[in-house]
């Protein structure tokens, strides 16, 4: 049986989301770049963080349409909850890159570069899923890139714990382990993050089926 609507939808919400996950994919390329080449650090840091505030704001953009619309394109909670995601994702990606700014780490680990690799990935994967969202007819596809996110996020916990294992047997520095276990955790945080993002979209292809 055909579902039919009185009343129209509110659609701003999918160009939000849309504009969410092209700015995590912007902050990751631009985290990849910093420490790929470890220049101009503070300048790119900064670039960061003006891209982490563009999330803030788009996320502030989604709760007020939020409080303003009564007929939403799937359940509130959901929409609440993707865009909260979606932010921390930018929030995580920032806080590494400040934290190794702060810490005035000589450069990158290659386990930093392993996972900032699949950061850039994730946030890909989210990037084409969130543009499929507003296509029920392509929930299909958005469910495949669903089940790839989550195995990049399985693949980053590998790194993070290979990483940290490595950390606290090679480093004699205490200082440097401090450092670079808060630098690892925020990296490893942000792909958590865009499993968050999969697991609310999977819940509202279910929903929706």
């Amino acid at each position: 049986m055909v579902k039919i609507s009185l009343m129209p939808r509110e659609y701003k919400f999918y160009d939000l989301f849309e504009q969410g996950a092209s700015n995590i994919v912007r902050a990751s390329l631009k985290l990849k770049e910093l420490v790929d080449n470890w220049q101009n650090v503070e300048a790119l840091v900064a670039e960061i963080t003006e891209i982490e505030h563009h999330g803030d704001s788009i996320t502030h953009q989604v709760m007020a349409q939020l409080h303003r619309t009564f007929i939403t394109p799937f359940d509130r909670e959901d929409i609440s909850l993707l865009a909260g995601s979606i932010d921390d994702v930018a929030d995580f990606i920032q806080s590494a890159a400040d934290a190794m700014l702060v810490y005035k780490v000589d450069r990158p680990k290659p386990h930093a570069l392993e996972l900032t690799d699949i950061i850039v990935k994730s946030a890909q994967e989210v990037e084409q899923a969130v543009t499929q969202l507003r296509r029920p007819g392509e929930y299909k596809h958005m469910l495949e890139r669903c089940v790839e996110i989550n195995r990049l996020e399985n693949m980053a916990d590998r790194v993070y714990r290979t990483a940290l294992g490595g950390l606290f047997e090679g480093e004699t520095d205490i200082r440097d382990v401090i450092k670079w276990r808060e630098i690892y955790e925020h990296l490893e945080s942000a792909t958590d993050r865009c499993e968050d993002v999969a697991d609310v979209l999977e819940g509202v292809a279910l929903k929706n089926a």
